[in-house]
C-alpha cells in the first residue's frame, strides 16, 4: 500500500499524539481501508514531514503518534498567482494544479471584464491542501478571497516581479522577458475570460514592476495561461532548475 499523506497542523514532533478531523478519520477507514498500526505520512508547513502510526481509528474519530521525520522543512519557491475568478470548477482545477506547481499564495482577482466575482474560499482552501498532500509538497499555499485588481496592485511588495500574461500579440516573448528581470521574487498575473482591456494592459505598462509578456501565437484560456505562465517561470526562475 502506497503511504498516506495528511496535512495536520502543527507542530509535528517524536511522540506527539495527533488528532485527526473527522474527515480525515472517514477517509482513512472508509476510503483507504487503513486500520490500527498502520503507518501516515503527516506535514504541517513547518515542521517538514514525518510518520506517524495510527493508534486509534473509526469511521468519525483517528488519533495519531508521531514517530520519526521522514523529510525536513526546506525553502519552497515563493510563486504567486493573480488568477482571475472563473467558473467554479475551472477555478478549482487551477488553484489544484497551481498547487502543483509550486505557487506560495494564490490571490484571486477581479477586474473590468470578469463575469464571475464570487467563489468559496474554503472549498479552495480543502483543494490547495488535497493537491499538497498528493503531490508531496511540504506547504499548501494560502487562498485569498477575490479583490479588485487594482486593490491587489496598489499594495505591491518591492522587489517582486510580475509576469503579465498579454493577449494582445504585442508584448515580448515571456521567456525573454523572465531572462530580461534580473533577480527578484516573481508573480503571475492572468485575466479574466474576455482578457484585459486596452487600458487595463496600457496601465501595467505604467508600473515598474509589471512585465507584459506573450504565451505565444494562439490564444490561451485562463486556467491554460496560468498553467503555461508558472510553468515558465518554474522553469526559467524557479525550482525546476535545480536536480
Amino acid at each position: 500500500m502506497s503511504e498516506i499523506r495528511l496535512h495536520m497542523p502543527g507542530p509535528l514532533l517524536a511522540g506527539a499524539a495527533i488528532t485527526g478531523t473527522p474527515a480525515q478519520a472517514h477517509y482513512l477507514a472508509a476510503v483507504m481501508r487503513r486500520a490500527v498500526g498502520d503507518s501516515v505520512l503527516l506535514f504541517d508547513g513547518q515542521s517538514g514531514e514525518w510518520r506517524a502510526r495510527i493508534t486509534t481509528l473509526s469511521r468519525k474519530a483517528a488519533m495519531l503518534t508521531v514517530e520519526e521525520q521522514t523529510r525536513p522543512q526546506h525553502a519552497e519557491p515563493d510563486l504567486w498567482l493573480l488568477a482571475p475568478v472563473l467558473k467554479r470548477e475551472t477555478t478549482e482545477w487551477m488553484v489544484e494544479k497551481a498547487t502543483e506547481l509550486g505557487v506560495s499564495r494564490i490571490l484571486l482577482t477581479t477586474s473590468a471584464r470578469s463575469a464571475v466575482t464570487r467563489t468559496n474560499p474554503d472549498r479552495l482552501a480543502a483543494i490547495a491542501i488535497e493537491a499538497a498532500e498528493q503531490c508531496e509538497r511540504l506547504t499548501v499555499p494560502g487562498v485569498a478571497a477575490p479583490a479588485p485588481l487594482a486593490l491587489v496592485l496598489a499594495s505591491w511588495p518591492a522587489g517582486r516581479h510580475l509576469l503579465v500574461g498579454d493577449e494582445s500579440r504585442t508584448a515580448s516573448a515571456a521567456a525573454a522577458v523572465i531572462a530580461d528581470a534580473g533577480p527578484g521574487a516573481w508573480a503571475l498575473l492572468v485575466g479574466p475570460e474576455g482578457g484585459f482591456t486596452g487600458g487595463e494592459l496600457d496601465g501595467f505598462g505604467k508600473l515598474p514592476f509589471c512585465h507584459r509578456a506573450s504565451f505565444g501565437p494562439r490564444i490561451l484560456r485562463a486556467e491554460t495561461a496560468a498553467v503555461a505562465g508558472l510553468s515558465l517561470i518554474q522553469a526559467l526562475a524557479g525550482d525546476w532548475r535545480e536536480p
